[in-house]
C-alpha cells in the first residue's frame, strides 16, 4: 500500500465496512469525551459503517469500557471491545498449553482475559509459571514489577500487553505501560513480546471477529495506530486529537505515516482530496506547499486541513527522496476549524 496520503471520493464511513477505532485521545481523554467524537461516530454508523473500539489499554474489561463509552453517547457492547489484554491472552494461546500457569501484573481486565483464555493466573514467581504478561494498572509498584523480574530470570516466556511509554489522562501524559515494562527489561536484559500496537495483532483479531472486508484504522498516535495500521497492511485515519500534531505526520516516518488526515471524527463523514503534484508544488484543494531550499513552504489559502495534507505531501516527497528538508521549517499546523 502506498506510504503517502490517499484519496477518497465518497465518505470513508461508506468506503469501509469496520472502524477500528482507539479510545484515548481519540474517543475521550481520560474522563473527557473527545470534542464531535459520539458526533463523528454515531454519523458513521448512520452511513454503515460497524465499529469496534481497539485500544492498548490492558487493565479495564471490555464490559467497563462499553459503559463509559456508551455513558458518553455512544454506544457501545462489550463485543464490540477489543483490548491489549485480549491480544496478550490470544499471544500466550498461540504457544503455552491449556492450564499453564501465567503470572500477571496489571489489572482486573489483564487478570480476566488470560483466565477466560484457559491459564492458571499466579501473582508469584515462586509458583513458577511459564510466562509473566504485563500490562499497565495504576496500582503496579515494586512488589509486582520485582515477582515478574524473578519469574523471568527463571526461564518464563516475558509478554507485554503494550509497550506505549505515555498515556494521556485529563491532567496531561502519565507514564504509560512501556515506560513500566522498560524497568523489568532493564532488571533482567529480556525484550518482551509485545502484543499491542504498533504490532498487528489486536487489529487483525477484531477484523475477523467481525468478517471485516475493507477495515479502517483510526487513531490519534502514529507510533501505535498508525503503525499498527501500517504493519497490518490497513488503511489509518491520523485524527489529530490527541498524541501526534499534524506536523508530527509531516515529519514521520514512511512506517508510521497516516493514509487519511482530519482534524476530529467527523473525517469519517467527508471525502478527503489527495494531494498532487503540480511542479515544485503539492497541491490539496485550494492548498498548497513545497519543500525548497530544505524550507518548508506553505501557500497562504486553502483549509486548515488541506494545508496539512499538501504539507504531509511535500515533506513526505523531500525526505523519500533524499532532498534536504530542515524540519525547524515546519510549523504547529492547527487544524482545529470548527
Amino acid at each position: 500500500m502506498s506510504v503517502g496520503l490517499l484519496g477518497a471520493d465518497r465518505p470513508l464511513a461508506e468506503l469501509h465496512d469496520l472502524a477500528l477505532v482507539d479510545l484515548d485521545g481519540v474517543a475521550y481523554r481520560g474522563k473527557n469525551p473527545i470534542p464531535y467524537a459520539a458526533e463523528g461516530l454515531a454519523g458513521a454508523r448512520g452511513l454503515g459503517m460497524h465499529l469496534v473500539f481497539v485500544t492498548n489499554n490492558s487493565s479495564r474489561e471490555p464490559g467497563s469500557v462499553a459503559e463509559q463509552l456508551t455513558g458518553l453517547d455512544i454506544p457501545c457492547d462489550p463485543i464490540d471491545v477489543m483490548t491489549a489484554a485480549q491480544a496478550a491472552a490470544a499471544v500466550l494461546a498461540d504457544r503455552l498449553d491449556l492450564g499453564s500457569r501465567v503470572l500477571v501484573v496489571g489489572g482486573a481486565g489483564l487478570a480476566t482475559a488470560v483466565r477466560e483464555a484457559g491459564f492458571e493466573v499466579v501473582s508469584r514467581a515462586d509458583a513458577r509459571p511459564a510466562a509473566v504478561v504485563q500490562g499497565y494498572a495504576a496500582d503496579v509498584g515494586w512488589p509486582q514489577l520485582a515477582e515478574a523480574t524473578y519469574a523471568i530470570r527463571a526461564g518464563a516466556w516475558f509478554v507485554a500487553s503494550n509497550l506505549d511509554r505515555t498515556l494521556p489522562t485529563e491532567h496531561g501524559f502519565a507514564p504509560g505501560n512501556g515506560s513500566l515494562v522498560a524497568a523489568v527489561q532493564t532488571a533482567t536484559d529480556v525484550v518482551p513480546t509485545n502484543c499491542g500496537k504498533p504490532e498487528p495483532t489486536m487489529y487483525q483479531l477484531a477484523a475477523r471477529r467481525h468478517g471485516a472486508r475493507n477495515p479502517l484504522v483510526v487513531g490519534d498516535r502514529l507510533d501505535t495506530d498508525l503503525a499498527g495500521a501500517r504493519a497490518a497492511d490497513y488503511p489509518g485515519l491520523h485524527v489529530i486529537t490527541g498524541v501526534s500534531s499534524a506536523r508530527d505526520a509531516v515529519l514521520a516516518r514512511p512506517a508510521e505515516r497516516p493514509h487519511y488526515l482530519a482534524a476530529d471524527l467527523r473525517g469519517l463523514l467527508t471525502t478527503h482530496p489527495a494531494p498532487l503534484r503540480d511542479g515544485e508544488w503539492w497541491r490539496c484543494g485550494s492548498a498548497a506547499a513545497r519543500v525548497t531550499d530544505g524550507r518548508l513552504e506553505l501557500a497562504d489559502r486553502g483549509t486548515l486541513i488541506d494545508r496539512a495534507r499538501a504539507a504531509c505531501a511535500a515533506g513526505w516527497d523531500a525526505a523519500d527522496t533524499g532532498a534536504p528538508f530542515d524540519p525547524d521549517t515546519v510549523p504547529d499546523l492547527a487544524v482545529d476549524e470548527a
